[in-house]
């Protein structure tokens, strides 16, 4: 299984805390649980412990509990025999075998339903899983991250998550700031974001004017580093090939207060070449539904009325 690249960028101290707890929980296999808002960077932190543990070289596996139906949860997380049920053709291990010498990120866990919390409890306690149809029980040797938007207490208390369940995930706790927290991280994380996707789009585009990143200082980003993070990818993607700096112009109505037109001008090819034109007409699409969403690339997919590894394609 190929590591996706994890990045935490920022100098601040609640930055520099988290390293130092990511570093210190890595060592060990003990139960993480991680929280904070949508966008926050859940996932990095997880794979940063991950990278940095005794299990680096063995699977990452990430699961997102919030989109995933009550009929396949099972399935996904604890696998299934074949002919367990319809359309079961083939038999198929679930996260956690596929994890199994690894971590499993078990991304809003709040969202898993009672009856699946109940049997998620029983493989913790045990590290052994029953597959959906199956008869025989199978060991697992799988280091469980959990992480949620919610704050997992308050879940607990509204009856949404066991309250033993949470005991048993929540050994370790790591709260992840909002960015308009952090807002001294800002101009790091659009450096790195910049050099990210103008390596292959803009490679002259590589530096923020200070007009620009002023406005961006003074945005409360609710969609934290993840609607950051698109809000650079989309001026990527509009900027003019004779473009060498990241200006106003280029950002989003929401961070400069210009009224949002309804439909921005995409620039005719010179050579009028459609190809090229569609490909740039999709790519200014996918941004404009990153910025509506907040960054949600499951949402910006639907409103866009593509799946999501069509929205990854064109990305």
């Amino acid at each position: 299984m190929v590591m996706k690249t994890a990045h935490l960028v920022g100098d601040s101290p609640t930055i520099r805390r988290t390293w130092k707890l990511i570093l210190q929980v890595a060592q060990t296999d003990v139960r993480v649980l991680v929280t904070g808002e949508s966008g926050t960077g859940k996932e990095v932190v997880a794979r940063l412990i991950h990278c940095n543990s005794l299990r680096a070289s063995r699977p990452f596996v990430a699961i997102n509990c919030a989109a995933l139906t009550e009929g396949v949860v099972e399935s996904e997380l604890f696998g299934h025999e074949r002919g367990a049920f319809t359309g079961a053709l083939f038999a198929r291990p679930g996260c956690f075998e596929q994890a199994h010498t690894g971590t499993l990120l078990l991304d809003e866990v709040t969202e898993i339903r009672p009856h699946i919390q109940a049997k998620l409890l029983r493989v913790l306690q045990e590290s052994r899983v029953r597959r959906v149809g199956g008869s025989t029980d199978r060991e697992v040797d799988t280091r469980v991250i959990a992480a949620s938007n919610r704050n997992a207490k308050l879940a607990v208390s509204s009856d949404i998550l066991r309250e033993d369940l949470y005991y048993r995930l929540r050994v370790v706790e790591i709260e992840l700031p909002p960015l308009r927290e952090r807002k001294e991280d800002i101009p790091a994380l659009v450096v790195h974001f910049l050099s990210v996707f103008a390596r292959t789009v803009r490679p002259n585009l590589h530096h923020i004017g200070p007009a620009a990143l002023e406005l961006m200082t003074a945005y409360d980003w609710p969609g934290n580093v993840r609607e950051l993070e698109n809000v650079i990818m989309r001026a990527v993607v509009l900027a003019s090939p004779d473009d060498s700096e990241l200006l106003p112009h280029h950002l989003p109505p929401e961070l400069t207060g210009d009224e949002a037109p309804e439909l921005e001008m995409v620039p005719l090819e010179s050579n009028l070449d459609l190809t090229a034109a569609m490909r740039r007409l999709r790519k200014f699409y996918a941004a404009e539904a990153l910025r509506r969403t907040h960054g949600s690339k499951v949402e910006a997919a639907r409103l866009l009325g593509i799946s999501r590894r069509a929205l990854y394609d064109i990305l």
